[in-house]
């Protein structure tokens, strides 16, 4: 029985997982090269995620299975899930016709997914960029046409920071159309740091450059140009929210940025919560807002973090490190807005997608 779910006895909206769909390669109109990702399911209920014949990832089955991902969301009380393209398939090395070609068919799988979701799931698509014409007009393609909510991009495009005149046209789109942005790292945060290996590109590494991409938003000049974006950065923004007092201080004497206008445009920016310490959520709130906070779990990826979700923002407003309004927020409200969208827009299927008809729809 469909129920329509609104207010605080509704489940979480969890804005910060990812998808790869089963169906993709046959969706492609060429067969791509070695560089692209390729998903190869295994006899074992998992998988493998292939870069011609290196293995990138083995995965389980969640990863494109849609009802196995819904009974995983009801275990988790996740009453809505924002499914993204998994981060490896932002290839922004390709040519402009393999670039588009990719893009559609991801976002065309998934839409399928979020369609089959009945009413569970919703989808960031992904663009064809640095091809910014061809990248604007799939966008629009993504959220008119195919109902997507808006894209996932980068935290460095090619050879572009986020700030480069070249990607204005990118910004202007989203903004005019409503979409929201969700800014992820990309090449597991290679080439950022230093020394590279782990645990530094994913313990530095990642965080560092979403740290830099929010730095360019900020004092670049995007969120002035384009004061009503919707974007949200993945990893808590990584160690920007430490960092940014010294930022202000740089920007203030060097380049005599008012630092009140600086918190303000800070304050525009929207983050996620996997910051695996819920005594950090009290920095993102002092830098970013409580009504800023967004649950990510960045499943199916991490083990523990969509089951340990609630217990994760409890245990935040049983420390204090949040409000017990902020933690509500975070929990839910907070990604609805983010989405654009209102509590009574969802519909909670108390049942795996599996049951539902086949055209059981994903937009309200």
């Amino acid at each position: 029985m469909d129920t329509r779910v609104s207010g605080d006895r509704a489940g979480a909206v969890d804005v910060h997982a990812h998808y790869f769909g089963i169906d993709l390669g046959s969706r492609l109109n060429s067969r791509p090269d070695d560089r692209w990702p390729i998903l190869v399911p295994g006899t074992d209920g998992g998988g493998v995620l292939m870069l011609g014949d290196q293995l990138f990832r083995r995965v389980r089955s969640v990863l494109w299975d849609v009802d196995e991902r819904v009974a995983e969301l009801d275990r988790a009380g996740v009453a809505v899930q924002v499914i993204s393209p998994v981060p490896i398939t932002l290839a922004y090395w390709a040519d402009r016709r393999a670039a588009v070609d990719y893009a559609r068919a991801s976002n065309d799988s998934i839409a399928d997914a979020v369609r089959r979701g009945g009413g569970r799931l919703e989808g960031l698509g992904t663009l064809p960029l640095p091809h910014v014409g061809s990248a604007v007009a799939e966008l629009h393609r993504a959220v008119a046409d195919l109902g997507l909510r808006g894209v996932e991009i980068g935290s460095q495009v090619g050879e572009f920071d986020l700030d480069a005149p070249e990607l204005w046209p990118l910004f202007e789109a989203a903004q005019e159309l409503g979409a929201a942005i969700l800014i992820h790292p990309t090449d597991g945060g290679g080439g950022v740091l230093r020394r590279s290996g782990q645990p530094y590109d994913f313990g530095l590494g990642m965080i560092t450059d979403t740290a830099i991409a929010a730095t360019a938003l900020v004092f670049g000049g995007v969120l002035e140009r384009y004061p009503r974006l919707r974007i949200a950065l993945a990893h808590g923004c990584g160690t920007f929210a430490w960092a940014y007092p010294r930022l202000r201080l740089g920007a203030s004497i060097f380049d005599a940025v008012d630092p009140a206008h600086a918190d303000r445009l800070v304050s525009s920016l929207w983050v996620d919560s996997l910051v695996f310490d819920h005594r950090s959520l009290r920095v993102l709130a002092d830098r970013f807002g409580g009504d800023h906070l967004l649950l990510g779990t960045d499943h199916p990826f991490i083990p523990g973090q969509l089951e340990g979700a609630a217990a994760f923002v409890d245990a935040a407003a049983s420390s204090g490190a949040l409000t017990r309004e902020q933690a509500r927020g975070l929990h839910r409200h907070n990604g609805l807005a983010f989405l654009g969208m209102v509590a009574d827009e969802i519909t909670t299927l108390r049942r795996p997608a599996s049951s539902c008809p086949a055209g059981a729809g994903g937009r309200p």
